[in-house]
């Protein structure tokens, strides 16, 4: 069970916590603890009760959430990969992965969608069928 490392504690140790209770920590986390460690510590809170804390959700639901939520809302491609090892660290399968980030598509659209799977795609290892046929390559296009 996560301990909570709301409790006063130095930077580091905190950081530490939220590592080893995560399995992640994010950019903002660290620059955070070194430079307004008390917002830290208020934004950690709220993590803690709605996601780190057992509740009716288990951690693998409430990761799939997180994958689906973060890619409708095209978060940076390093933020949905954290979740996407947590998930996988849960045993969850690429392929149920894959299933919460198509959610994205009837709601978000092809372009959130794209986010999700080209996250996917690199913490998995997964690639594409190549056409055989001769095509202008556009990286990653929306049709």
């Amino acid at each position: 069970m996560p301990t909570n490392p709301a409790a006063r504690q130095s930077p580091q140790d905190y950081v530490d916590a939220m590592a080893r209770d995560r399995g992640y920590v994010l950019d903002y986390h660290k620059v955070m603890a070194e430079h307004d460690f008390d917002v830290l510590q208020a934004t950690n809170q709220l993590v803690h009760a709605a996601y780190l804390a057992p509740r009716s959700l288990a951690p693998a639901t409430k990761e799939l959430l997180f994958i689906l939520s973060l890619t409708v809302m095209r978060a940076a491609k390093g933020h949905i990969q954290s979740h996407i090892r947590v998930a996988l660290d849960l045993g969850l399968t690429p392929q149920e992965i894959l299933e919460a980030i198509e959610i994205a598509l009837p709601e978000a659209g092809i372009v959130a969608f794209q986010t999700g799977l080209d996250a996917w795609r690199e913490a998995v290892g997964a690639s594409g069928i190549e056409p055989t046929a001769e095509v202008h390559q556009s990286g990653s296009g929306t049709d």
